[in-house]
């Protein structure tokens, strides 16, 4: 028995598993978000299939498994949003794992992707990767810090004005952790 209401989650380790579709649907969900505003890694919109494009297919050649992964989450079929975690192979910091790119479609908000995707990254990131823990940094002024928390997350520092959106809209860059795996 399945809840159509939920997500389908799906964990991808190598670009051999991206299927032509889901490439073409993970470039139009980072369109749409960030022409839509939000901050997923291009801060100023409009941006289109020829920016994007070249940066996913970079993101999706670096899958490894045990180095970066990509989750995805669907409903029937249609890609509602994801999120890539990372792996430094350095001994050093190999113990704990970078968020990237969270981002849900406008079309799909408020139905618990964002928190979906985040609890599974979770899971991966303790059971099958071992990190300790996970870091992240989140654009100022969104109201990322309130989502991050409500999921177990602390923030640590904060670069102030390190963002320039606009020569009136300088932004904090937060920077998460989330040490209980």
């Amino acid at each position: 028995m399945t809840d159509d209401s939920l997500p389908r989650l799906a964990q991808i380790t190598d670009v051999q598993e991206v299927a032509p579709e889901l490439r073409h649907q993970l470039i139009d969900c980072w369109i749409e978000v960030t022409n839509s505003g939000g901050a997923a890694g291009f801060p100023f919109p409009p941006v289109d299939r020829g920016r994007v494009a070249p940066v996913a297919d970079e993101l999706l050649r670096r899958l490894h498994p045990q180095r970066s992964r990509l989750v995805t989450a669907g409903f029937d079929g249609v890609l509602a949003g994801w999120v890539v975690l990372r792996r430094d192979p350095d001994r050093l910091v190999g113990h704990w794992g970078t968020v990237h790119h969270l981002q849900t479609r406008p079309g799909f908000r408020r139905r618990g992707v964002a928190s979906a995707l985040m609890r599974e990254l979770r899971k991966i990131a303790r059971d099958e990767l071992r990190l300790e823990q996970l870091h992240l940094a989140a654009r100022g002024g969104e109201g990322l810090e309130d989502f991050y928390a409500g999921l177990g997350w602390r923030e640590v520092g904060r670069w102030p004005g390190a963002l320039r959106l606009a020569p009136d809209d300088t932004r904090d860059e937060v920077l998460m952790l989330l040490d209980t795996l």
